[in-house]
């Protein structure tokens, strides 16, 4: 495939994704998991609809994208930290030891980024993590194999790491981008136990919709 290709599927992908501004099913249902005026990250945020949302609900937010100017409308504003980095060029996490009670991805994959992500979680903290999986090729992009996630791959990615409170993949028609997806809520709390066997607290699940 030629760059002109590349290039042109690469801007029709962000269009779809920033024409998209309704937060995903998954991150409003385990939204209560989040405490309030909490530090959020939103992770290759496009537009920032997960963001925004939170910024709304009086959190503190840094918006991290390769390409920020959707998010232009924010600089303004107090609690909300917009930095424009390419995630993917090899360099070293651009939030250095920064620590955030809610890391948010969704729709976006770059497994280098799997370890960065879980450290980058305060005692207590939230990953909400939801993006595609193999078998997506069927039905829509993205299709290449490197950009889907093998089955159990979010579990793996967490495991002994972070208590799994919710995690779902197969197909989704109700998503933001309907596909194969794989879904993730877990929180950084398996050192925080008073239990005599160790394990963490249990989470109050939200009903399902």
């Amino acid at each position: 495939m030629s760059n002109t290709s590349l290039d042109s599927t690469a801007s029709e992908k962000n269009a779809r994704h920033l024409r998209i501004t309704e937060p995903s099913p998954w991150v409003m249902r385990w939204m209560h998991l989040i405490r309030a005026k909490s530090t959020i990250l939103d992770l290759a945020a496009g537009g920032g609809r997960h963001g925004r949302m939170l910024l709304d609900q009086g959190h503190k937010v840094t918006f991290v994208d390769r390409t920020t100017e959707p998010l232009h409308d924010l600089t303004p504003h107090t609690d909300a930290d917009v930095i424009e980095v390419d995630l993917e060029n090899g360099g070293a996490w651009p939030l250095g030891e920064r620590r955030f009670d809610a890391v948010i991805v969704v729709n976006y994959l770059h497994r280098d980024l799997f370890d960065p992500i879980v450290s980058s979680l305060t005692p207590g903290g939230v990953l909400l993590y939801e993006t595609f999986a193999r078998g997506n090729e069927d039905y829509a992009r993205p299709r290449n194999p490197d950009h889907l996630l093998k089955s159990g791959e979010l579990l793996n990615a967490v495991q002994g790491k972070l208590q799994v409170v919710g995690y779902e993949h197969g197909l989704v028609t109700n998503a933001d981008i309907p596909g194969v997806k794989q879904r993730l809520c877990a929180v950084n709390n398996l050192a925080n136990s008073d239990r005599e066997d160790g394990e963490p607290a249990p989470y109050g699940l939200s009903p399902l919709s």
